[in-house]
């Protein structure tokens, strides 16, 4: 029994738009936001789910997961015009794809290193998926591997210290004498300078721009589906809808470019997401099993950061691109825009959000291969 039962549907709607609502606010406080809008959304509706506010299984976590999570993939990655990334991002790509390697190398040596259990290869590939592309890489590679909703829970919770330790050392390692110097002899600054035509501030918001990106969403999610049970794989059509969203990216890019509120639309649908997560995770599972996972996830970044700053320091790249080609894979494009503003280094701003969006494209497939090489 809980206080609101399980069949009524709009109250738990209310609660699940009010948790996406915290996890918003959060993001945008000067002091919360260091830990993740994202954090605050699960742990709260996992106290509401457990002290029995809120059911553990409702119809409407169902709408959000099977309907909303699908129709954010294409919203999210409507932007993901191909030539435009590889164009801009310059030397910092090779620091990416050289990152995005220290991901997968961590990923597979902590699996056989430590003791994961059952869940071993699908957090490896839900990992791997986490820290080459974003959270909605996390989200689509644990979907895609049957994750269920306390293991996606516990995967996440554990993962988002990891994150939040891996931003402090992207912000630390430059201003560390002895790794610059034998990173980096001619030093770690990249010239400074204007990145005009940068992301608004606020949001714009458009209703036949948001209604046409709703439209085209549910196009690319049933043409997934379709192809899905034409080839007997429904298990994959995360990854058939990505696939087709960045074929429909790439073949409209101008016109999909002056869409405004589709990724923000996006990003309200995972937030929900998140919502139900926390209300189906039981806490002493929770709790039981999520160290272990925090510690493979600081292997992995330890992996990571050694891979790229060797890289580094053998080629002979810039430690400044580095540190942005590293920050696009594992905390994302507009953290790692702060981390190159906030040293100075404000040429290396849009190379890092272009790089940033390249790992949204190919982290899913990267994570799911993962996950099958060692299941």
């Amino acid at each position: 029994m809980t206080l609101i039962p399980a069949t009524d549907t709009f109250a738990i709607l209310a609660i699940v738009m009010g948790l996406a609502w915290l996890g918003f606010w959060v993001d945008q406080h000067p002091v919360l936001k260091k830990t993740s809008g994202v954090v605050w959304v699960l742990v709260v509706a996992m106290l509401l789910s457990n002290t029995h506010v809120i059911p553990y299984d409702a119809a409407a976590y169902g709408f959000v997961g099977g309907t909303l999570v699908p129709l954010a993939i294409p919203l999210l990655l409507f932007k993901a015009d191909l030539r435009k990334i590889f164009a801009e991002s310059g030397p910092v790509m090779l620091t990416f794809c050289i990152a995005s390697f220290g991901t997968v190398v961590g990923a597979i040596l902590g699996f056989y290193l430590l003791d994961l259990g059952d869940i071993g290869p699908k957090v490896a590939g839900t990992y791997t998926g986490g820290w080459i592309g974003g959270a909605v890489n996390f989200l689509a590679v644990s979907q895609a591997v049957e994750m269920t909703e306390t293991e996606f829970s516990v995967a996440i919770s554990a993962s988002s210290v990891v994150s939040i330790t891996a931003l402090m050392l992207l912000m630390m390692i430059p201003t560390i004498a002895w790794i610059v110097r034998w990173v980096s002899p001619n030093g770690s600054k990249a010239e400074r300078g204007s990145d005009e035509g940068q992301y608004d501030a606020v949001a714009e918001f458009h209703l036949t721009h948001v209604s046409a990106a709703i439209a085209i969403s549910c196009v690319i999610c049933a043409v997934a589906n379709q192809v899905g049970q034409w080839l007997d794989l429904q298990r994959y059509n995360i990854l058939f809808i990505t696939i087709i969203t960045i074929v429909v990216a790439n073949a409209f890019p101008r016109q999909l470019a002056r869409m405004r509120g589709d990724f923000e639309l996006g990003m309200l649908f995972m937030y929900l997401f998140f919502a139900i997560v926390g209300a189906g995770t039981n806490a002493v599972a929770f709790l039981s099993s999520a160290f272990i996972l925090f510690v493979y996830g600081m292997f992995i970044l330890f992996c990571h950061l050694s891979i790229v700053l060797v890289a580094a320091r053998t080629l002979k790249l810039n430690l400044a691109e580095a540190i942005i080609g590293s920050g696009a894979a594992l905390v994302g494009p507009a953290p790692t825009a702060a981390v190159a503003i906030s040293h100075g280094w404000r040429n290396l701003v849009t190379p890092g959000i272009m790089c940033g969006i390249f790992g949204y494209v190919i982290a899913n497939f990267i994570g799911v291969s993962v996950t099958a090489l060692l299941s």
